[in-house]
């Protein structure tokens, strides 16, 4: 068996070119162009290249951005101001604050500081919740994406057996509560799990996000299985790879999604997807939060 590639790349065309009819709509209808504000602390090269890669994608689609730099010995206090001003600005229908953040700040007190109503990441308390009970204002975005890209495969997830690997607060956790509101039968795997393959070989669906290279090998994967590989991992030789033996891997699933173009160009598109929701939604008077079974209807 070959796996077939679940193309990331040809899903967030697809998605983005929605994105420019709605904001295009937006723009004809009610004069509104969806803005997004964009936080950096510090200066880390990663992050810079993240910030850039976002910002050029709301121009894409017709999402106008705004960028705040801040130095990395910064206080907490400023960002805070920062974010509550933009919070009540009705020109920005998005604010992200680019992680990781300088240790001397308190994450969950920034994050808590953003509206929850423009928090286009998903990561305030109140977007977290949504997902407990079966719905949610803004969906984190890379879960989001890994749901619509299942989607957009066809593959069936309710009564599947669901085994997410790691259990970040960004990715793994929020995933596993999309799979449950789907009707997935799920099972979180993370650092200190014994014996992670026999967790693994039981799995229809497996999604990767543990930031471990190559940690998934070939006999980890049940015959057939769809595997979703969210960590990307540089190698001292520069090479960039996900958290699975993708050869090996591949020779077993029935999809898969390669590293890099799979999951990366998805979390960035369903940023855009979030920020033109809030826009749509600060003109229609703020419309029910979208429900728990996010994903298929963004693509015809």
């Amino acid at each position: 068996m070959t796996a077939t590639i679940i193309d990331g790349k040809s899903v967030a065309a697809k998605v983005r070119w929605q994105c420019r009819e709605r904001t295009d709509e937006l723009q004809a209808r009610h004069g509104v162009v969806p803005g997004l504000a964009v936080l950096m602390v510090g200066d880390d090269p990663a992050s810079a290249v993240y910030v850039r890669k976002k910002i050029q994608a709301c121009a894409d689609v017709g999402i106008q951005s705004h960028k705040f730099l801040f130095s990395r010995d910064e206080k907490q206090s400023v960002v805070i101001d920062k974010i509550r001003e933009l919070s009540a600005d009705p020109k920005i229908h998005g604010i992200l604050v680019q992680l990781p953040l300088p240790k001397h700040f308190d994450l969950q007190e920034v994050l808590g500081a953003i509206d929850q109503e423009k928090d286009v990441d998903g990561f305030h308390l109140y977007n977290v919740g949504g997902l407990v009970v079966g719905g949610t204002v803004f969906p984190p975005c890379t879960p989001y994406g890994v749901m619509l890209m299942l989607d957009n495969s066809g593959v069936e997830i309710a009564g599947r057996n669901a085994v997410v690997v790691g259990a970040s607060n960004i990715v793994g956790k929020p995933m596993a509560l999309m799979l449950m509101n789907r009707e997935a039968t799920v099972s979180v795997c993370h650092a200190k799990t014994r014996d992670l393959a026999q967790f693994t070989i039981l799995a229809d669906i497996l999604i990767v996000a543990a930031g471990c290279p190559n940690l998934i090998t070939g006999p980890m994967v049940k015959s057939g299985a769809v595997v979703i590989d969210v960590g990307i991992n540089r190698l001292p030789n520069g090479q960039l790879v996900g958290d699975c033996d993708f050869e090996a891997v591949s020779r077993r699933a029935s999809k898969i999604t390669p590293v890099p173009g799979g999951v990366g160009p998805m979390t960035v598109t369903m940023l855009l997807v979030n920020t033109i929701s809030s826009a749509e939604r600060s003109c229609a008077g703020r419309p029910n939060a979208i429900p728990g079974a996010v994903g298929a209807a963004l693509i015809d």
